[in-house]
């Protein structure tokens, strides 16, 4: 990539709720548009599990009931798309100003890149996927329904025609963030679960879908860990994008900001129960 060295910041931050990782996400947007810190990659994961909606996904695509009897939470994205389950996964965010080359461009420029350096990592991890430039409109047709992990879009990341990376970005005035999910083990469908269906026999046509077109590492017959996974994203992105990474935690101003995001909005049925 004809692009000059630069330095961002490494990021790796404990399981934590989902309100708290959507508002850290932004935290570090405002202090990155403002550069108050580096362009930063975090990688992260989730407790407890936590259903996520698209920013304009409607609340009543979910089985709140259900959801509450499995003690999972919910929460709303500031980037698009469908409802995934964050649970035995890998998450990671690149978050920079406006101006950082590496994300100009525009939606799918910036996809391209990224999933060229996320291409970097499962190859590191034994693992032959590939990124699509275009994925058919008719294929979208026949999946539809609310789960994100159901329909691969351009640039993101399969292994057998089957989704194995989902990402979805935001591009503000204070500068771009994308996040997406590398889901490791256990079982796919769990999502159904607490997803609403007209009656039982749909959702077991959801979760048929899935499994027909999304994988986790696990099914692809590979065991690793979320340090390994982290390990192997990390120096990708360094080889990829020409990057050196200083590895440092969330400034306190960051960590204040998350907290007001969480009471004002992550946190608050305001944002996250929208219909």
């Amino acid at each position: 990539m004809d692009i000059p060295h630069t330095t961002w910041r490494l990021v790796r931050t404990a399981p934590a709720a989902g309100a708290w990782n959507m508002a850290v996400d932004e935290a570090i947007l405002e202090a990155a548009g403002q550069k108050a810190v580096l362009p930063t990659l975090r990688l992260y994961a989730w407790s407890p599990p936590c259903l996520s909606l698209g920013f304009a996904q409607p609340v009543k695509d979910v089985d709140l009931a259900a959801l509450e009897r499995r003690g999972w939470q919910l929460v709303r994205r500031p980037t698009g798309g469908r409802a995934i389950l964050h649970t035995d996964e890998l998450t990671y965010a690149v978050i920079a100003p406006n101006d950082e080359p590496r994300l100009a461009g525009g939606v799918l420029n910036s996809y391209s890149r990224l999933s060229g350096a996320l291409l970097n990592a499962l190859e590191r991890l034994h693992l032959q996927a590939r990124a699509d430039k275009e994925y058919s409109s008719k294929l979208g047709t026949q999946a539809g329904g609310a789960v994100c992990f159901e329909v691969p879009s351009n640039y993101e990341i399969t292994v057998d025609g089957k989704k194995l990376v989902g990402s979805a970005q935001a591009r503000r005035k204070e500068g771009v963030l994308q996040h997406g999910s590398l889901p490791l083990w256990g079982d796919l469908t769990r999502i159904t679960r607490v997803l609403a269906f007209a009656d039982e026999s749909a959702r077991e046509r959801a979760a048929s879908r899935l499994l027909a077109h999304a994988a986790n590492v696990e099914m692809l017959g590979i065991s690793l860990s979320w340090e390994d996974c982290a390990r192997a994203i990390a120096e990708a992105f360094q080889q990829t994008l020409n990057i050196t990474f200083l590895e440092e935690p969330l400034t306190e101003a960051e960590m204040l900001r998350a907290e007001a995001l969480v009471a004002q909005k992550y946190g608050h049925p305001g944002w996250t129960m929208r219909a």
